[in-house]
């Protein structure tokens, strides 16, 4: 059974210390066991009583401690004793109080242990067949690589994920990672976080079994009260005989609670539950920021008692409206308080588990044997190959991608070294062709006009010199970049894989060298004929003579000179009347 203790602490308000007090507030403390002196003496023991104001700034524990202490070693006979026993009262306050401060204090931090059955996280969330390891899905829950779905946004649907064994551990954390995302402003209906004795797999309260024995976090989107408390965050326990009240959104039966918006948020909100010490907290992170530790205080519970063992789960549900609830990461940590050990990890499993699994490995095993002869009948040339050839490691596929690119470079750099050839042969045709040309002109000419042409030869053998020794650069060049390529491709060259970024830019740079010079050679070599030239525009006809213009201009000198004398008339005509 389920119990669930107040808020927090009370607080007691007004003089209780004495008559006509101004109406102090402090808080009242757990009970503490009674100080007491020395056995040997045989003192009764003293309980403290608080009063609200104590002696010379001590606080009101230590301030009646002190004088209980006192009244206590007053009271024995021998006076010796009594005196030993006040100066040791007087020298143990400040540990007490101390003792006292701790007490009140932030506790020591509990050890946490991951526990990857009760856990799931993206990438690579599901199997093969689509289910999730150690976890259960129910309805329209839709388990992906990266994320589970609870429910899309469609009206009416309900899902959840359970875990498929209850927790063996007592104190525990959950970090829970989620998006709750919608068109409209207002969403529907919720999702909720579950330790419960038994899997609630389907049921009304978002999307859950209701009169469960545990505990739910709510994260409710819909307002059905009316009192414009929504979306918040709502922590409600149960026994397993309460009926949820969904009308007025659980308020009635709320342990604790607070308002906080987790709709549309440009990062995924976070939730940290923690639940130690018979404490259950609440941390949100509002998804404003990227920051995963930027959680802030949501509820806490006092003396809350949970089943020692239960089940976590996560629901959601849609109702009129329909928002897309989507689950990133639930991550269970076991927490152990200090000084105790953890459970052996072996001892967590049953007997019963253990035999079930060693039977499924088993069959698995059996079935993963019969797939190996099965194979090995239908491929007997790849007998006595090693599983492992068949996969590549990354740094193997990489070197592969390498050396690929690195031949396809080689490649592109022969063909071109085969273009340069042929351009060079062209050339030399070239060349020929046009000094048989010039000689056989030249033979026909006698006087000036045979040693112009012979100067005319020389420039053009000179120029096709030129273009044989850029075009000789450029293949040099071309070689030097096939070498280059060859070292990077080599195994076992030294350095090779460490230079192999200072190889594509000398390559890079050759090939620019060469586009450049064949581009230069080109133009060079272009025919004076062939070159474009810009078309000769046609000759303007003259479409206005002399005559003409005077003739226009004598025209509108009179049409002016018209114009101004009507214009005259109308004004002394229109002045006759005034």
């Amino acid at each position: 059974m389920t119990h669930w203790g107040g808020r927090g602490r009370q607080e007691r308000r007004g003089g209780a210390g004495r008559p006509g007090g101004r109406g102090l507030s402090f808080p009242v403390p757990a009970p503490r066991a009674a100080l007491t002196c020395r056995p040997a003496l045989n003192f009764a023991p003293q309980p403290i009583r608080q009063r609200p104001v104590g002696r010379a700034g001590l606080p009101v524990a230590e301030s009646k401690m002190a004088v209980s202490m006192q009244r206590g070693c007053q009271a024995g006979g021998n006076v010796l004793w009594a005196a030993l026993l006040c100066l040791g009262c007087r020298l143990l306050l400040p540990a007490g109080a101390s003792s006292l401060g701790a007490a009140g204090g932030v506790a020591a931090q509990p050890h946490r242990r991951f526990e990857y059955k009760y856990s799931f996280k993206g990438p690579h969330l599901v199997q093969a067949d689509g289910s999730v390891p150690f976890w259960a899905h129910t309805g329209n829950a839709i388990p992906s690589a990266d994320q589970i779905r609870i429910t899309p946004s469609l009206k009416s649907q309900r899902g959840s994920v359970w875990t498929k064994t209850k927790s063996i551990f007592e104190y525990w954390e959950v970090e829970v990672t989620f998006r709750v995302t919608g068109r409209g402003r207002i969403g529907a209906d919720g999702l909720a976080i579950w330790f419960t004795e038994g899997q609630g797999l389907e049921g009304p309260v978002f999307g859950a079994a209701d009169t469960w024995n545990g505990v739910g976090i709510f994260f409710d989107s819909f307002d059905n009260d009316g009192k414009k408390n929504n979306p918040s965050i709502i922590v409600v326990g149960n026994n397993g005989k309460l009926l949820y009240d969904h009308q007025n959104d659980g308020s009635t039966q709320a342990l604790a609670s607070c308002q906080r918006d987790f709709r549309n948020k440009p990062y995924p909100v976070r939730a940290k539950i923690t639940y130690y010490q018979k404490t259950l907290t609440v941390m949100i992170n509002n998804g404003f920021t990227p920051d995963k530790e930027d959680y802030e205080f949501c509820a806490k519970v006092e003396n809350m008692i949970l089943p020692l063992q239960g089940y976590f789960g996560i629901s959601a549900a849609t109702g009129g409206l329909a928002d897309d609830h989507d689950v990133l990461s639930f991550l269970t940590f076991q927490l152990t308080e200090p000084g105790k050990e953890a459970p052996i990890p072996d001892a967590e499993i049953p007997e019963q588990d253990k035999e079930k699994y060693q039977e499924e490995f088993e069959h698995f095993q059996q079935e993963l044997d019969k797939k190996k002869e099965e194979f090995q009948k239908d491929h007997p040339d790849m007998q006595g190959q090693p599983a492992d050839d068949f996969y590549e490691t990354v740094s193997d596929r990489e070197l592969r991608q390498i050396f690929e690119g690195q031949n396809r470079i080689h490649l592109e750099i022969k063909q071109l070294n085969r273009q340069l050839d042929m351009i060079l042969d062209e050339q030399r045709r070239y060349v020929s062709a046009v000094t048989e040309e010039i000689a056989k002109r030249g033979a026909g000419i006698p006087g000036q006009q045979g040693q112009v042409s012979q100067q005319e030869l020389d420039t053009i053998v000179k120029t096709q010199e030129d273009v044989l020794r850029q075009v000789n650069e450029m293949r040099n060049s071309m070689g030097d970049t096939l070498r280059l390529v060859s070292g990077v491709q080599h195994p076992g060259s030294a350095g090779g894989l460490y230079e192999t970024t200072q190889h594509f830019n000398d390559i890079k740079e050759h090939l620019h060298i060469v586009k450049r010079d064949i581009e230069h050679l080109v133009q060079r070599n272009m025919p004076s004929n062939e070159k474009p030239k810009c078309p000769e525009l046609p000759p303007f006809p003259s479409c206005l003579s002399t005559t003409h213009f005077f003739i226009f201009v004598a025209v509108q000198t009179v049409l002016f000179i018209g114009y101004i004398m009507y214009r005259s008339q109308q004004e002394a005509a229109a002045k006759k009347f005034f």
